[in-house]
């Protein structure tokens, strides 16, 4: 009778074990700043070494076809922490008009930045449901609590140097003890870590033991600095990484990996090349994005289906177990037929600063549209008067060198048709 009731206990256990909803996850999103798609191991460059985030990538469901819907890492930022287009957030530039008054342009950031404050954001958002969160790096919009962060390292605008992150760049080249302690403090409390280092962003100064490792494999300096800048970005990701496994929270963290835009350096330059940041074209655009969850997200690759980073909120927030708001235009990456059965993903890039802060298609110079192996540009005459409507088929010409416009005249009706469905932009 004893063994009866034991067995009888154990089951019951089980039972109840089993309908116990499993805790919340934490959350770490990586943001690498200014890294083309293709400078990655795991995406196969023939040079850069990338080992932390290859293991990552084996870790993760990977969508190799991913998008940021802006090439300029202010309105990209931004939409990472809303889930927003920008001409939904209103971010769409990194500083208001040229030629201000000194006065003037102080205003008119803070009217920018005030835009974050009147949108949801995923720290707020996770806020409601116990989480802590913490700001470091790259963050534009004023002092980390403007977003919703409980923790961080930005005092921004109008503080001095607050521009783009004042306090948060350091973290990664100074290393990353901030993150370490808060996560530390958070104790058994969910969080969330918002990681967008200044990395691999110029200015290009490795050290130098990296730098020597990639010196002799180009003829251009410019080239190995940005080489090796890429694997010190690397570096901070496994030891942040490595800080999870010490902790044992990996089981229990959801690792998003995203870029904020592009960036192929010009070997004769330290500068970039057009057809990468700030540009419509893959270069600037195209990122691979990653999510992990041990047990719960089955390692994958997705070669085929196009992604887009306002799909990260809604990922994120349906992991946490909250709901995505209704302006929210993405979808749930983990949802698996979701992504493949949306038909179309689209994007939009604007002027470095604006036209009108107030105004998003002011500062419009491109909008842009992915269907399949398709991708069509549309221009604004009104900030790029000699543009010219281009189509690609990305998947056979991934530098997008063919414009295949003239050939195919009804698809490009057809893409335009539906590039005006999403955004008219007037």
């Amino acid at each position: 009778m004893r063994m009866r009731y034991g067995v009888l206990a154990l089951l019951l256990v089980t039972v109840i074990a089993a309908n116990v909803p499993a805790a919340p996850p934490n959350v770490v999103m990586i943001i690498g700043d200014d890294q083309a798609w293709t400078d990655f191991g795991f995406m196969g460059h023939p040079v850069i070494e990338t080992p932390n985030l290859d293991r990552l990538a084996s870790q993760s469901l990977v969508f190799t076809r991913g998008y940021v819907p802006a090439s300029l890492c202010r309105p990209s930022l931004a939409t990472l922490a809303t889930g927003l287009y920008a001409h939904q957030h209103r971010i769409t530039s990194n500083d208001p008009p040229k030629g201000l008054p000194k006065e003037q342009f102080l205003r008119q950031r803070m009217e920018q930045i005030a835009n974050i404050e009147r949108v949801p954001t995923l720290p707020r958002m996770l806020g409601e449901k116990g989480y802590l969160s913490h700001q470091s790096g790259k963050w534009w919009e004023g002092g980390f609590r403007r977003g919703g962060f409980t923790h961080g390292m930005t005092r921004g605008a109008p503080e001095p140097g607050g521009r783009h992150g004042d306090d948060g760049l350091k973290i990664g080249r100074e290393g990353l003890e901030p993150i370490f302690e808060f996560i530390d403090e958070a104790g058994d409390r969910p969080f969330f870590v918002w990681y967008a280092p200044f990395l691999p962003h110029s200015p290009h100064n490795p050290p130098e033991r990296l730098l020597a490792k990639y010196r002799d494999k180009t003829d251009s300096i410019h080239v190995a600095r940005y080489w090796a800048m890429c694997e010190w970005f690397d570096e901070t990701c496994g030891q942040l990484l490595g800080f999870l496994d010490k902790k044992k929270l990996a089981q229990n963290t959801l690792v998003v990996f995203v870029t904020d835009n592009g960036w192929i350096q010009l070997p004769g330059a330290a500068g970039y090349a057009p057809k990468s940041k700030r540009s419509p074209y893959d270069g600037g655009l195209r990122t691979p994005i990653m999510l992990r969850l041990p047990g719960r997200i089955e390692p994958a690759r997705d070669e085929k289906t196009p992604v887009v980073s306002i799909d990260l909120a809604p990922t994120i927030l349906t992991a946490c177990g909250l709901e995505a708001t209704a302006d929210m235009q993405g979808v749930d990456l983990l949802d698996r037929e979701a992504p493949s059965a949306r038909k179309s993903i689209f994007g939009e890039t604007f002027t470095h600063n604006a036209i009108d802060v107030h105004d998003p298609a002011s500062s419009l110079e491109y909008r842009w549209c992915i269907e399949g192996q398709w991708k069509l540009l549309v221009p604004n005459a009104a900030n790029v008067p000699d543009g010219r409507t281009e189509l690609y088929d990305v998947l056979a010409d991934p530098h997008e060198e063919r414009n295949l416009a003239g050939e195919n005249r009804d698809r490009v009706v057809h893409l335009r048709a539906l590039i005006d469905a999403w955004w008219p932009a007037r």
